[in-house]
């Protein structure tokens, strides 16, 4: 993915996050898949295969939208922490922008 593009979903993640709109941390992103209320879950492209696999099957089975996307050091970076390996979008508005991004440039 084009850095500019990434840049833009890091900016919009960071917006979520201090709009309220954004859980992230295994603990909080399964609460909000299984609540019903992610979006979108960001799964970062260097968490190791079996925990990719366990977010994917989770949001699979609670038919939630999800994509790989970025590293842990960005995902923390942009969200002000150190290290993020998974967050979960729960707006719409932002779940959409970013699925455009990320889908156009794929």
């Amino acid at each position: 993915m084009p850095v500019m593009e990434t840049d833009r979903i890091l900016k919009l993640l960071g917006l979520a996050k201090r709009a309220g709109r954004l859980k992230s941390g295994s603990f909080q992103t399964e609460e909000a898949i299984k609540g019903g209320k992610a979006v979108l879950v960001l799964i970062t492209a260097d968490s190791s295969e079996a925990s990719k696999k366990g977010w994917i099957d989770m949001c699979t089975f609670y038919e939630t939208e999800y994509r790989i996307f970025g590293s842990k050091e960005e995902m923390g970076h942009a969200l002000g922490m150190e290290y993020r390996a998974v967050a979960a979008l729960t707006d719409e508005g932002f779940a959409k922008k970013i699925l455009s991004i990320i889908d156009e440039t794929n």
